[in-house]
C-alpha cells in the first residue's frame, strides 16, 4: 500500500511538472509538455476528445513556457466539448422501426414518458424532434419517410432541413426501395454522411427458424440478409456503402455495436465526447469507452486548474508552509475525507457524484424503473452497487491519503507545489467516483443479463 501511494503521488508531481526539488524554467515548462503528451497518447486518434491539432497548439504553449496560453486554449477546448450538440436524423417507411430505434437510442420503452409512439400508421409530414431525456443537447430526429412525401428528394432534404443534422440513418425493416437509394444518393452530393440500418433481424431469424428448424443456420440467414442489402446498393451504384444489421429489443446483439464504432470515428473530435456519454451502455467495452471520454475531461480539467494555480502561486511565498502546517493538521485530527473541502467544495463532489451516477444508469430513478422492467425489487439491484453510499463512508480515499503523505514530497518550487496541490483535489478524487460509478455499472449490467435471462428462460 505505501508503495502504490508512493508511486500515485510521485505521478501526480510529474504530470504537474518536475518533481524534483531543483529545476530550470525550460525543464519544467518541457515536462508538462511531455506529460500532456503522454497522457493523451493512451487513447486512440478516434477515441480522443481533443484533435491532434489542438493536442498539438497547447504541447506547443506549454514548451515554451506560454502557460498562460495554454490555459486558455484548454479552457476553450473544454467549452467547445460542454457545448456540442448532436442532432441525429432517423428516416425511412412507415413500420420500419424509426420509432423503435429512436426509443432505444433513447433508452426508453415504448410505454416510458416521452417516448416516440411505436405501432401505429405513419400520417405526419413533418419532422419530430425527440431529446435525450438525459442529454437535451442530443436530438433525434424522426424524419418522414421520403415515400410518404409528394417531393422529389431535393425538395424532401431542403423541407426537412437537411443542413441541421450531423449525419443520416436510413430504416428498413425488409429491402431497401428506391427512394430510400435516391435520398442516400442526394446526402452524398451533399457532402452528409448516412447509414443504411437493416432492422428487425430478430424476428428474421425466428420467422426463419420456425420456418426450417432442420436447416436454419443462424450465421448463413444473417449473411444473406446483408448479401441482399449489398446487392441492391451496387445495382444502383452506390459504392461502400455499409448496411447494419440491427435489432431495436437487443441492442447489444447483431452489428450495433459497430455502427456506434463508426458513427463515432466519422464525427468530428470536439462531438466525441457527447456522442460517448448518451450511446447506451450495452455491455462492459461500451462503459469502459464512456469511462476513457470522462477521463479525459476530467483530466483536462485538472490540468487546466493546475496550470492556473501555480500561475496564482506565484505572488504566495508563504504558501508552502502553509500547506504543511494544514496536512499536519489532518493527520493528526484523522480528517475525514469530506472535512478537508469548504461547504461549497462539498456540494460539488455530491453533484459530481450524482452527475456519474445517471451518466451510467446507477441512479436512484435508473435503478427504480430498471427494478419495475426485470420484476425484482430495487434493493435488489443496490446490494451489489458501492457508489449510492460513496460520499457517506469514512474510508480513506484516494485524495485524502495524497493529502496526509503530500508533506513528504512537496517541492520548493511554489509554481508546482500549488499546481500539484490543485490537480491532485480535481483529479484523483473524481477519478475515484468515475471509477466507482463504472464498476457499478458494470454489476448493473451483470445482474441485468442474469435476470432476463431467468425471466426468458426459467429453470426448474
Amino acid at each position: 500500500m505505501a508503495q502504490m501511494i508512493c508511486l500515485n503521488i510521485l505521478y501526480l508531481l510529474t504530470v504537474i511538472g518536475q518533481f524534483s526539488f531543483v529545476t530550470s524554467h525550460d525543464e519544467q515548462h518541457q515536462d508538462l509538455a511531455s506529460s500532456f503528451s503522454a497522457y493523451f497518447s493512451n487513447f486512440s486518434v478516434g477515441r480522443n476528445i481533443i484533435s491532434q491539432a489542438i493536442s498539438a497548439l497547447i504541447e506547443s504553449h506549454l514548451r515554451n513556457g506560454n502557460i498562460q496560453a495554454a490555459n486558455s486554449v484548454i479552457s476553450d477546448a473544454l467549452k467547445e466539448i460542454d457545448n456540442a450538440t448532436l442532432n441525429i436524423a432517423v428516416t425511412g417507411e412507415s413500420g420500419a422501426g424509426k420509432s423503435s430505434f429512436i426509443n432505444a437510442l433513447r433508452e426508453l420503452g415504448p410505454e416510458d414518458e416521452g417516448a416516440a409512439p411505436t405501432g401505429v400508421v405513419e400520417t405526419t409530414m413533418e419532422r419530430i424532434p425527440y431529446k435525450h431525456p438525459k442529454f437535451p443537447r442530443v436530438t433525434l430526429w424522426d424524419l418522414p419517410g421520403i415515400g410518404s412525401t409528394n417531393f422529389p428528394p431535393k425538395d424532401y432534404l431542403q423541407k426537412v432541413k437537411f443542413v441541421e443534422y450531423d449525419f443520416f440513418i436510413i430504416v428498413s425493416a425488409t429491402r431497401f426501395k428506391n427512394n430510400d437509394i435516391e435520398l442516400a444518393k442526394m446526402i452524398k452530393s451533399m457532402k452528409k454522411n448516412f447509414y443504411f440500418v437493416r432492422s428487425k433481424v430478430d424476428i428474421d431469424l425466428r420467422n426463419e427458424q420456425e420456418s426450417k428448424p432442420k436447416s436454419f443456420d443462424r450465421a448463413k440467414v444473417l449473411q444473406q440478409i446483408r448479401n441482399n442489402c449489398l446487392r441492391i446498393f451496387n445495382e444502383n451504384n452506390i459504392d461502400e456503402a455499409p448496411v447494419f444489421l440491427i435489432s431495436n429489443r437487443d441492442l447489444s446483439e447483431y452489428d450495433f455495436p459497430i455502427l456506434i464504432d463508426t458513427l463515432l470515428r466519422d464525427l468530428p473530435t470536439p462531438k466525441h465526447h457527447m456522442f460517448m456519454l448518451f450511446k447506451p451502455d450495452i455491455n462492459e467495452a461500451a462503459i469502459e469507452s464512456k469511462r476513457d471520454s470522462l477521463k479525459q475531461r476530467i483530466w483536462l480539467e485538472a490540468f487546466k486548474a493546475g496550470l492556473k494555480a501555480g500561475l496564482e502561486a506565484v505572488l504566495e511565498s508563504d504558501l508552502k508552509a502553509t500547506v504543511k502546517t494544514a496536512v499536519k493538521a489532518a493527520v493528526n485530527a484523522a480528517v475525514p475525507i469530506l472535512d478537508i473541502f469548504c461547504d461549497g467544495e462539498v456540494e460539488k463532489l455530491k453533484e459530481i457524484l450524482s452527475n456519474y451516477r445517471v451518466l451510467f444508469g446507477v441512479d436512484d430513478e435508473s435503478l427504480q424503473r430498471l427494478a419495475k422492467d426485470l420484476q425484482v425489487p430495487v434493493e435488489q439491484l443496490k446490494a451489489g452497487l458501492i457508489s449510492p453510499g460513496l460520499l457517506e463512508k469514512k474510508a480513506k480515499s484516494i485524495e485524502y491519503i495524497l493529502l496526509t503523505n503530500l508533506e513528504n514530497f512537496i517541492p520548493s518550487n511554489i509554481f508546482l507545489l500549488r499546481g500539484a496541490f490543485t490537480f491532485s483535489k480535481i483529479y484523483y478524487l473524481q477519478l475515484q467516483f468515475l471509477d466507482t460509478v463504472a464498476d457499478d455499472a458494470k454489476v448493473l449490467l451483470k445482474e441485468t443479463y442474469s435476470t432476463k435471462k431467468k425471466l426468458d428462460f426459467p429453470i426448474n
